[in-house]
């Protein structure tokens, strides 16, 4: 059955983008007598916080969209995810990287895209020395490693329903190498989002991942994640992006104008449906 999902993370309010994102997403399971899915993603303990919990949850009855119970949220699951970091490591698949963000950011000049990070698991009794410092580490995935277990990746590929940011639709072949080796776990956030969202998203059965176009690039390193933990890949359906007057899109940092301000100063979700295109 198609199922799809609105997982949005509560740390901060929604927006008009995650409205435009939530309500696409909602329609498109209504048309397809399928199933919409409701997912709280707050592994970021530092940053979620109970009161965007509770007004996500407002702003999307408001909108009118109603969701599957139980709602799942992450940081209820994260023996789950660990499992799976495990059966990775026994694998030789993962490794410890003890470099910090500054280490890595080092000759980069703040304009400059941060590069793609590759590595190696250090030397045994190197690694055994930090550790007994007690240095702080992160699992990374070595696509090194990865290569060899699924005898390269020229096979990987995932269905793109919309379009990606330059157009590209149809059968993508993957680039995880455009990633690097991510960072699948690390101290302050138990375990990362691609790791998390991909086996959420096989957990509960979800068949179409529908989102906006920012998140097109993510679908590679989460559809080699599929192959490596033996996860369903589903279809993949990326959107346009809502943009402001300005012409920038709308985003938390920027402090766009949340659901709730629009909702007090007398907007309804028939008009904003209208302003949207929906």
């Amino acid at each position: 059955m198609f199922a799809t999902r609105f997982a949005p993370s509560p740390t901060g309010y929604l927006h008009r983008g995650h409205a435009f994102s939530a309500l696409t997403a909602f329609d498109a399971a209504r048309r397809a007598g399928g199933r919409f899915v409701l997912r709280i993603e707050d592994i970021d303990a530092t940053r979620s916080r109970p009161e965007y919990e509770a007004a996500i949850l407002e702003d999307l009855a408001w909108l009118g969209l109603e969701w599957e119970q139980p709602v799942r949220r992450q940081s209820q699951h994260l023996a789950d995810y660990h499992a799976a970091i495990d059966a990775l490591r026994e694998r030789g698949l993962v490794y410890r990287c003890f470099k910090t963000r500054k280490e890595l950011d080092i000759g980069r000049a703040p304009h400059e895209p941060a590069v793609p990070y590759r590595g190696a698991p250090l030397a045994a009794d190197e690694e055994a020395e930090r550790l007994a410092r007690g240095e702080a580490f992160a699992w990374r995935l070595s696509l090194d490693a990865a290569k060899r277990a699924l005898g390269g990746f020229s096979g990987l590929a995932f269905v793109e329903e919309g379009a990606g940011p330059n157009g590209e639709t149809g059968l993508i072949a993957v680039r995880p190498e455009t990633a690097g080796d991510i960072v699948l776990a690390r101290k302050d956030v138990g375990v990362a989002y691609h790791l998390a969202v991909v086996l959420d998203d096989a957990l509960q059965g979800i068949t179409h991942v529908i989102r906006g176009e920012d998140l097109f690039e993510a679908a590679h390193i989460q559809r080699l994640l599929q192959a490596l933990l033996g996860l369903p890949t589903p279809t993949y359906r990326h959107h346009g992006l809502l943009v402001g007057p300005d012409g920038r899109r709308y985003a938390k940092r920027d402090k766009a104008q949340t659901l709730r301000e629009l909702r007090a100063a007398g907007m309804t979700p028939d008009v904003l449906r209208a302003e949207m295109g929906l």
